[in-house]
C-alpha cells in the first residue's frame, strides 16, 4: 500500500529536508533558502528494485584496461579539460550563464563524435526545428545525430536503454521532470532526482552523458549544492557573454586534473579553440600599473597581465577591489608594502585587476601585484620585457615558486626576456633569458626602479 504524499522543506542549495519550515537552513546555514514541496511515496519506486540474484559482479582480473575508454571530442582545449576526453559511462554537467555557449560547443562536438558514434540531443527549451537552425549555422551536419524534444526522464532513460546511442546531451537537467514527483521543474526534488536516474542509466549501459545546468545570479549552479556531488565532473564556462573570449574550468573530475583549463573564442561559426593562450592574455601595452607574470594551469604555463589602479581615498576606510585574484591575499600583499617597503598605501583606494578575465590563485603572482602596485604609486612603468615570478611572504621575503623554469621559458618564449625570481630558488640559466635574483620585497622594487632598459 502506497503511503500518503506529504510536505517537506528542502534547502536550494544543500538539499537538507525537514518536515517544517526554517528561515536558516540547519544544513548549511545559508538564510531564505528553505523551499516547500510535496514528496511523492517511495513505494512504487521500491517495486522496481533490483533483487540479489540480478545483481552482476566482476573480479578484478576480468577487467581489461588496454580498450579505449574515453572518447575524443575534436577540441583539444576540451579533451584537456576533461583530462583526455569524454570516459564511456560518465556523467558530465556543463554549466555557464545564459548565452555563454553550452548549447553551442555541445553541437560542435556532434560534428566530430558523430562520425563514429550515435548521438543522442535532448532538449527541454528547444523545439527540434530550433536545434536544426543553430546546427545549419555552425555546419552541423551529422547524419549520426538524434534530435529529441523531450521533458520526461522515465521516457529518456528509456528510450537510452532500447536504442544505445553512443553518447547522450540532455539540455537542460533544469528542465527535466519525473512524473512520480509532485513538484515543479527545476525544483531541488526534480533536478537531484533527474540527476540520480541519469547517473544510473550512464553507469548499467556504460554510456556518457552530458547534462547542462544553469546558473543561479550568485554565478553557482542553479539547484542543490548536492548535484555536483552526483556526477563525475563539472565543467564551467567563465567569461562575459559581450566579449568574445570563454575559459572552460572543471571543479571536480573523478578522470582527470581539475587544474587544466580550455580557452574559447566565440565567432559566428561557434567556439574556436585559442591554443596559444598566454598571447591572449597579455595586452602588450607598456605602462605604469601594469606587471607580467607566468602561472601555472595545470600542465600549461599562461602567462598573466596584472593591472594596479591607485586612488586618494574620498573616504575614511579606502576601497580594496580586485578581479581575478582574492581580495584577502590583496589586503595581505598590502600590509607587506606599508610595514615592509615603507610605502604609504592607507590613504588610497586600490584596484587591481588581471586581464582577460584570468583567476590568479597561485601565490607564484604575488611579485608581479606587488610590483604593479608600486608602479601604479610611483607612475613609472616597469622596463620592458620585464615579469616577475615568486609568492611574497609577511617578512617581505620572496619564496620560489614551482615548475619555475617552464614558467621562464613560457616569459622566454613571448619575449619577456628579463625576469625577476626568488634568490632562494638557486635556479639554473635558461637560454635566452636574464635571471634576476631578488631576496625580498625591497630589493624587487630596487632592482626594477634602476635597472636599465633591455
Amino acid at each position: 500500500m502506497a503511503g500518503k504524499a506529504k510536505s517537506v522543506y528542502i534547502c536550494s542549495e544543500c538539499g537538507y529536508e525537514s518536515p517544517k519550515w526554517f528561515g536558516c537552513c540547519p544544513g548549511c546555514g545559508e538564510w531564505n533558502t528553505m523551499n516547500e514541496e510535496i514528496k511523492a511515496p517511495v513505494a512504487a519506486a521500491a517495486k522496481s528494485g533490483a533483487n540479489a540474484r540480478s545483481v552482476k559482479t566482476y573480479a578484478l582480473s576480468e577487467i581489461t584496461a588496454d580498450e579505449e575508454i574515453r572518447y575524443q571530442t575534436g577540441l583539444t582545449e576540451l579533451d584537456r579539460v576533461l583530462g583526455g576526453g569524454i570516459v564511456k559511462g560518465s556523467l558530465v554537467l556543463l554549466s555557464g550563464d545564459p548565452g555563454i555557449g553550452k548549447s553551442t560547443i555541445l553541437l560542435q562536438i556532434c560534428q566530430y563524435i558523430g562520425k563514429n558514434l550515435d548521438i543522442l540531443y535532448v532538449s527541454g527549451e528547444e523545439s527540434v526545428y530550433q536545434i536544426k537552425l543553430r546546427a545549419d549555422r555552425l555546419g552541423v551536419t551529422s547524419p549520426t545525430l538524434t534530435l529529441m524534444s523531450q521533458t520526461d526522464v522515465q521516457a529518456i532513460c528509456e528510450y537510452i536503454n532500447i536504442n544505445k546511442p553512443g553518447l547522450v546531451i540532455i539540455d537542460s537537467i533544469q528542465t527535466m521532470v519525473i512524473s512520480e514527483l509532485n513538484s515543479s521543474a527545476g525544483s531541488v526534488t526534480q533536478v537531484r532526482e533527474s540527476t540520480s536516474m541519469f547517473m544510473r542509466t550512464a553507469k548499467s549501459s556504460n554510456i556518457p552523458i552530458i547534462v547542462v545546468g544553469h546558473v543561479n545570479k550568485d554565478g553557482n549552479i542553479a539547484g542543490p549544492k548536492v548535484l555536483e556531488h552526483i556526477v563525475d565532473a563539472v565543467l564551467y564556462f567563465e567569461g562575459d557573454r559581450q566579449h568574445q573570449y570563454r575559459l572552460l574550468r572543471a571543479v571536480k573530475n573523478r578522470f582527470g586534473s581539475t587544474n587544466e583549463i580550455g580557452v574559447f573564442e566565440m565567432c559566428d561559426t561557434g567556439m574556436r579553440q585559442v591554443l596559444d593562450p598566454s598571447r591572449l592574455f597579455l595586452s602588450g601595452e607598456r605602462a605604469p600599473g601594469c606587471a607580467v607574470t607566468c602561472a601555472i594551469e595545470g600542465s600549461r604555463p599562461l602567462l598573466a597581465e596584472v593591472q594596479a589602479l591607485l586612488n586618494p581615498t574620498a573616504f575614511g576606510s579606502p576601497r580594496r577591489t580586485t578581479a581575478g585574484i582574492d581580495s584577502g591575499r590583496l589586503s595581505l600583499l598590502l600590509a607587506v608594502l606599508e610595514q615592509k617597503a615603507q610605502l604609504k598605501l592607507s590613504d588610497k583606494d586600490v584596484y587591481v585587476n588581471v586581464v582577460g578575465d584570468l583567476r590568479l590563485e597561485e601565490r607564484g603572482a604575488d611579485l608581479a601585484v606587488a610590483l604593479c602596485i608600486v608602479s601604479a604609486l610611483t607612475g613609472k612603468a616597469l622596463p620592458q620585457g620585464t615579469a616577475a615570478i615568486g609568492e611574497l611572504g609577511l617578512t617581505g621575503e620572496l619564496r620560489t615558486a614551482a615548475q619555475l623554469e617552464t614558467r621562464i621559458r613560457e616569459c622566454v618564449r613571448l619575449g619577456y626576456r628579463r625576469i625577476l625570481i626568488p634568490k632562494s630558488a638557486k635556479q639554473s640559466p635558461v637560454d635566452g633569458a636574464t635571471l634576476v635574483p631578488v631576496s625580498g620585497i625591497r630589493e624587487a622594487i630596487d632592482v626594477i626602479r634602476y635597472c636599465p632598459e633591455l
